[in-house]
């Protein structure tokens, strides 16, 4: 792991303000359906499970008081085994574990890792269980919990698109020479409040609880974010922070935020944090997605942005897992590759990275594809972080994957407009009706 230098706050980008200057508390801030950014904090990134697994098994090996889990795949490999085997280590030493997984993401795995975690005291919970065909007649069943992130006595979280999971294995095609390419953050500082928070809300959801009723109705009835946090906070019986109002640039490196995707009040959050970077780019734009169908307002942001001389690069599955996602991806590319953006496609493994950065200061890391699924479904989660020295490692990385990738020529496509004209209408109107039967509302 690599920890970000802090350099002097750099002054934000024209217009920065206006959206990102206002700063509440951590706590406070996982209400409000915007990028909160807070300052101070220390970011680390990490590389695949290689590097994020002995970063948790350390962190794991320290909890004294409570550990908060969420991810959509928890395996039985060796590796992921090995994270199991920590965490109820620290349940008998008295440290208060709570994990939940996905009914859909862990459904081959979870009979194993239940009896597990509930015969070493460890507190597990699905979301959205699936035992029997019939709970696909459920509403809300194509809402899935894909958010990954853990936070260890509300002192250190970690955040991004690696399940729990060994690089080398995939649950479709078995195990693989190379490792699938990941990211994920190790993050200390007040950032990790509003991480701890999402781990709490995610086990109360799962499990029905009181805190996730009263938080709908709340939501429901209108009130204030900022009083119903309140109540929050008298509830963990933690000390109430006060809301305060500081430019961005005032803030002290390193500034981060988390940024939620949900299906109350934060349904769009991540894809306008996304839109906004792009728009203000002046320079450059790489993003990696392994699933890449975007709406047609982000789609032109990113052509309208190479159109104007910034850089875009776009980082794209080579080695596919799922035909259709690669299908659906390439259907956009005659359409991307006139306006200038340069397209890639990851061959050496399978791309699993969920990354984007733009100029020389934004980045953002997380669990988000740039599809439907993930901007209009699932629950997801991103770190967006505000440092130099941060964006200069996630460059170097994306760097590092661009040179063993393929660009596309858009002369290969030339001959093929029509049919990738004709591709895409079909993909999207597929995507339109899946989306109908999800319940998700408005335009795609």
């Amino acid at each position: 792991m690599s920890v970000a230098p802090e350099p002097g706050a750099a002054p934000a980008a024209p217009g920065q303000e206006a959206e990102e200057h206002v700063l509440l508390d951590p706590l406070i801030g996982r209400l409000v359906p915007r990028a909160m950014f807070t300052g101070g904090n220390q970011v680390g990134l990490l590389r695949g499970g290689d590097e994020l697994f002995p970063a948790m098994l350390r962190a794991i090996a320290a909890a004294r008081h409570e550990i908060w889990l969420a991810t959509y795949i928890f395996n039985d490999d060796p590796a992921a085994m090995g994270i199991a085997a920590a965490l109820c280590e620290a349940a008998a030493r008295g440290v208060q574990v709570r994990v939940v997984i996905d009914g859909f993401g862990s459904r081959a795995t979870y009979p194993a890792i239940k009896r597990m975690f509930c015969d070493a005291g460890v507190g597990v919970a699905v979301f959205r269980p699936i035992h029997r065909w019939w709970n696909w007649l459920q509403p809300g069943q194509l809402r899935r919990l894909h958010q990954k992130l853990c936070v260890v006595d509300g002192a250190v979280g970690f955040v991004g698109g690696i399940n729990i999971i060994d690089d080398r294995f995939d649950q479709n095609h078995g195990w693989t020479d190379e490792p699938r390419l990941d990211f994920a953050v190790e993050m200390r500082g007040p950032v990790v409040a509003p991480i701890e928070q999402a781990g709490r809300a995610m086990w109360s959801r799962a499990q029905l609880g009181e805190d996730f009723i009263e938080e709908v109705i709340s939501l429901a009835r209108g009130a204030k974010p900022v009083a119903h946090a309140k109540r929050l906070l008298q509830r963990l019986r933690m000390p109430e922070l006060k809301q305060s109002r500081v430019r961005l640039a005032d803030l002290p490196p390193v500034r981060a935020a988390l940024v939620l995707r949900d299906n109350l009040r934060r349904r769009r959050t991540i894809e306008r944090s996304y839109i906004s970077a792009i728009r203000k780019a002046n320079t450059r734009i790489d993003l990696a997605s392994p699933y890449f169908y975007p709406g047609g307002g982000f789609r032109a942001a990113l052509r309208q942005a190479a159109r104007r001389g910034v850089r875009v690069r776009l980082l794209m599955q080579g080695k596919l897992d799922y035909r259709i996602a690669g299908l659906a991806a390439r259907s956009l590319y005659d359409e991307l590759l006139a306006s200038g953006v340069q397209i890639y496609e990851y061959t050496p493994a399978f791309l699993h990275a969920k990354v984007a950065l733009t100029d020389d200061e934004w980045a953002t890391i997380g669990s988000s594809n740039i599809d439907p699924l993930s901007l209009l479904l699932n629950l997801e989660a991103n770190v967006v972080v505000r440092d130099a020295g941060f964006n200069a490692q996630l460059a170097a990385e994306f760097d590092r994957a661009i040179a063993v990738s393929r660009e596309i020529d858009a002369a290969e496509l030339r001959g093929h407009r029509v049919e990738g004209a004709l591709r895409r209408g079909f993909i999207a109107w597929c995507a339109h009706v899946y989306l109908r039967i999800a319940g998700a509302t408005g335009k795609y």
